[in-house]
């Protein structure tokens, strides 16, 4: 059994590390957290950890590279720390979008990083939404994968919505959206799209009864939100009642917020595995906090209970 539990937080999204804390009544390990001139990441942990059950709380993501490597970078100093156990909670898996080879000569980058958590010492990993199932696999550690959909349920179960539809904004989507829509007891629709290169997509066709109907279009990330607005204006096209987005992961990357506000959607739904700063919020925007989640995913890791139960209660 390990000493303690130590909760650990980068430099990316203090606010969540800091609401996880206080949902489990703990404090953060004061850190020193620098970069050198040439931007080179100095770590510093400034409490004792030797044979601690510590958790790294850092989704890898915008600025990402610099995510990754100080995540990196703060499990080698709690390893050489002579940490009982190292947890990495990573809320936002960067890189995950490249999960295969799509065509010749490409990365996969999503098993790269994989190796490099293993590598630079991690002994378990915990994620939220994954971009596909597969990359549980490229994990040689222990892996605890949340799935955003349970978040969502919960979310309009409480709203009380009638005449209702679950839409996949693609066909890639279509596994995660026909869970939920089994959860929700409602029929499923799929928007079948093309992209003809990065960043950009054409809907096609609407698969499914929609018209008159609230859609509630789900996915596990926003980037641009070229795919989300274009599919939201398609349903409402079809005769669609409100259109209800929602995403686990808002990138948010620029012009999605402006697109998101002027699209046809009714509210859009985000969690906050990444921070949203100020200047992309828009008056649409509802963001749900994970953070009650995954306290208790941390709790019943660290005395070693199911998840599969916790998870449950979320269905």
């Amino acid at each position: 059994m390990y000493k303690d539990i130590k909760l650990i937080s980068g430099s990316v999204h203090p606010k969540l590390a800091r609401d996880i804390a206080e949902h489990m009544g703990q404090k953060l390990v004061p850190m020193s957290i620098k970069r050198f001139k040439d931007t080179e990441v100095y770590v510093k942990i400034k409490e004792k950890v030797r044979g601690d059950d510590v958790f790294i709380i850092m989704p890898t993501c915008a600025p990402v590279n610099d995510s990754v490597m100080e995540l990196l970078i703060i499990i080698d100093a709690v390893k050489r720390a002579s940490a009982g156990r190292i947890n990495a909670v990573v809320p936002y898996f960067g890189y995950s979008r490249q999960d295969r080879k799509a065509t010749a000569r490409e990365p996969i980058t999503s098993k790269l990083l994989a190796n490099l958590l293993t590598v630079a010492g991690v002994d378990r990993v915990i994620t939220v939404d994954l971009h596909s199932d597969q990359i549980q696999g490229f994990f040689d550690v222990p892996l605890d994968h949340f799935p955003g959909y349970l978040l969502f349920y919960r979310y309009f179960k409480n709203m009380g919505l009638k005449n209702l539809v679950a839409v996949a904004p693609d066909t890639g989507a279509v596994k995660k959206t026909r869970r939920f829509a089994q959860l929700m007891k409602v029929p499923l629709a799929v928007i079948d799209k093309r992209r003809p290169e990065h960043n950009h997509s054409e809907v096609m066709f609407v698969i499914g009864d929609v018209k008159g109907k609230n859609a509630i279009l789900t996915d596990d990330i926003i980037d641009t939100a070229g795919t989300i607005t274009g599919a939201a204006n398609a349903l409402k096209k079809k005769g669609a009642k409100d259109v209800y987005i929602c995403a686990t992961h808002g990138v948010l990357s620029d012009p999605a917020s402006e697109r998101l506000e002027k699209a046809t959607e009714k509210k859009v739904i985000l969690t906050d595995t990444i921070p949203i700063p100020e200047r992309k919020r828009f008056r649409k925007l509802e963001i749900i906090s994970i953070a009650p989640l995954m306290s208790k995913v941390i709790q019943n890791i660290h005395e070693n209970r199911s998840l599969g139960k916790l998870f449950g209660s979320y269905g």
